[in-house]
């Protein structure tokens, strides 16, 4: 048997492999644009134009770029590939409020600021409860759906959960005072410093924000209308996920007409941190949403 140092100097090795972040690599170039009677977002908009349109909406306390960068390059062979920072994201919209309504209407303005008419929406963990509310909001719009990491619901409303995390926010504001404001240079230039450019994108979204950001996700429910959704959908399951558990993410598989389940080996951060599992099943995904919104 090996010496417990050697035991534990393997298993050190083999967690930092299972968590490394997917190289750095194609990250398109982004633009900020502005959303008449909205505000200004930054979005990214690359691929083939005359491809089918993906919007790739992004999780929780990350911005478009750091939640999509390894899937982009595959991706955008054949689709037109779109992210935007949700508002209070990033650079996203600067607003007074949170709703993730009004993050799927951003999608929408979105779409209507590039000339997009329908598009899939492809939407990780938050981003897939702003997907599916951007086809509540808009069907005529959304032509298909990808869930990523997620379910028709994320927490209860819990006053003592909700009370919790103001407090973790109210700690983090404190947190945030010291860190420097990313520069526009790193923010845009992944390439030179990789490490910088994933630190910059983290905190180019205000740390303090997270009770704001877990308050809006808590009334967040789909359950009563699942059953509606009349698009092409793909649910992509992370199976060892302990945020959004599989047994959750199986009720948007069990709850929308003909959704299609996709299996990914991977935590809650898969789409980044063990991408390699997480890009085959995610693109075959979009492609199979693609083939049956042709044949609808």
């Amino acid at each position: 048997m090996p010496a417990l140092s050697s035991r534990l100097a393997a298993m050190r090795r083999g967690i930092g492999h299972a968590m490394r972040p997917h190289p750095v690599t194609g990250v398109p170039s982004g633009r900020r644009l502005e959303l008449p009677g909205r505000g200004e977002t930054f979005v990214t908009d690359s691929g083939r134009r005359d491809g089918p349109a993906v919007f790739l909406l992004h999780s929780v306390s990350t911005t478009g770029l750091l939640c999509w960068y390894p899937v982009i390059p595959l991706l955008e062979r054949d689709f037109r590939v779109i992210t935007m920072d949700h508002r209070l994201h990033g650079r996203g919209i600067e607003s007074d409020t949170f709703s993730l309504d009004d993050c799927a209407d951003d999608v929408v303005a979105v779409a209507d600021s590039l000339g997009i008419d329908s598009f899939i929406a492809a939407g990780f963990s938050m981003g897939g409860g702003i997907a599916q509310l951007a086809w509540r909001r808009s069907p005529d719009r959304v032509a298909g759906l990808v869930l990523c990491s997620t379910g028709p619901y994320f927490s209860s409303i819990d006053p003592a959960r909700l009370a919790l995390e103001q407090r973790l926010g109210k700690a983090l504001s404190v947190v945030e005072k010291v860190l420097p404001t990313p520069s526009e240079r790193i923010l845009d230039d992944p390439t030179a410093h990789p490490v910088k450019w994933g630190l910059a994108q983290v905190t180019s979204t205000r740390l303090g924000l997270q009770g704001v950001f877990a308050e809006a996700m808590a009334r967040f429910d789909s359950r009563d209308w699942l059953g509606e959704i009349d698009v092409p959908t793909s649910v992509v399951v992370s199976t060892f996920d302990k945020v959004v558990q599989p047994e959750r993410q199986q009720l948007l598989v069990d709850g929308i007409p003909g959704a299609q389940r996709f299996d990914v080996a991977g935590g809650h951060a898969c789409c980044v941190l063990g991408a390699e599992k997480f890009i085959p099943e995610f693109t075959a995904a979009v492609r199979s949403v693609e083939r049956q919104s042709l044949t609808v």
